[in-house]
């Protein structure tokens, strides 16, 4: 597998990861982890709880941006190796960091690693558009 495809492999799964950072702020916070309602328990977190909340719902968007301009670069036949690898990591780099920053409150540098990451995305159209 190329570099691309395992970047998009780990963002797939950021939000997996985000959800169990929250695991302990809903102990802590709440209680327990409500299986029932946990969408609505999330709604009454705060502080790093409610970022790791944040983090994994902004990771399912990234993640549908991301999965759609790697598969134009695929069928445009871009380079895996060149610039799309070094885009895709950067990306993902972007993307941890995102939720770093989100679940401890650093909401400036959560701006810049966002932006980070959609620039990466627009990068990889723009070598697809470019081939």
């Amino acid at each position: 597998m190329t570099i691309p495809l395992w970047c998009l492999v780990a963002g797939i799964f950021l939000p997996y990861l985000w959800a169990g950072v929250s695991v302990p702020f809903r102990t802590k916070q709440l209680g327990t982890v409500d299986l029932e309602q946990p969408r609505l328990q999330a709604a009454e977190l705060t502080g790093g709880g409610a970022g790791a909340w944040g983090a994994q719902m902004n990771q399912w968007e990234a993640i549908a941006v991301f999965t759609v301009v790697t598969m134009l670069a695929y069928i445009a036949g871009v380079e895996p190796a060149g610039s799309w690898a070094t885009a895709s990591m950067i990306w993902l780099a972007a993307r941890v960091l995102h939720g770093i920053f989100y679940v401890f409150g650093k909401a400036r540098w959560r701006g810049v690693s966002f932006l980070a990451s959609l620039g990466m995305s627009i990068w990889i159209v723009v070598l697809a558009a470019t081939v």
